[in-house]
């Protein structure tokens, strides 16, 4: 039975979220923002990546889309982290490319501790349904940050769907690559003997 669960909540006047992950699970999610596209990106997230995760979000949708968005990716961050511990025995480095079609998502991360993002590249429409589609490198700067990631995207295409579909499954292939156990290792993969 897995140990790398994980779980985070968080409360304000804008969101009320509660997620939990495991990183070794079969891709079973359960999600509700409220968000349509944003649910197909967080199912295909878990799927992807192998993680079974719940996610419920009750967000001021009234208003847009952002604080849940930008909430969710903080809690899931925060999740993952708690997942990770002292992220002993984990590769700790991965990079993916992923196509849908016409567009191509770029992820290369490292789970240094050390938050850091950069995102290169635009969407070619500006909304998904209800989801504004720069929200998805948003998303992935707030992840990293909570998660304790460096981590560099890009994304290519010429539609906003695909764009940002490849780009969560790209997140999702490196985010398992990286966390996976590597069985020669049971160590904190750096030289500080920390990460």
């Amino acid at each position: 039975m897995s140990t790398r669960t994980g779980a985070a909540s968080r409360a304000t006047a804008e969101t009320e979220i509660d997620v939990t992950i495991d990183l070794d699970g079969d891709g079973e999610s359960t999600v509700e923002t409220g968000v349509g596209f944003f649910d197909h990106m967080l199912e295909s997230f878990a799927k992807h990546g192998l993680f079974d995760l719940t996610v419920r979000c009750d967000g001021d949708l009234h208003i847009d889309d952002h604080h849940t968005v930008e909430d969710v990716a903080i809690v899931l961050g925060d999740a993952v982290a708690d997942a990770l511990g002292d992220k002993r025995g984990i590769v700790r480095y991965a990079d993916r490319k992923v196509p849908l079609d016409e567009a191509v998502g770029s992820v290369v991360l490292d789970v240094s501790g050390r938050p850091y993002y950069e995102f290169e590249g635009q969407f070619s429409q500006e909304r998904i349904g209800d989801f504004s589609s720069i929200m998805a490198a948003h998303f992935f700067q707030s992840f990293a940050e909570h998660a304790g990631l460096t981590l560099h995207c890009a994304v290519e295409g010429e539609n906003a769907h695909h764009e940002v579909e490849a780009l969560f499954k790209a997140n999702a292939r490196a985010l398992d690559d990286a966390t996976r156990l590597d069985e020669r290792r049971s160590d904190t993969p750096s030289t500080k003997g920390e990460l």
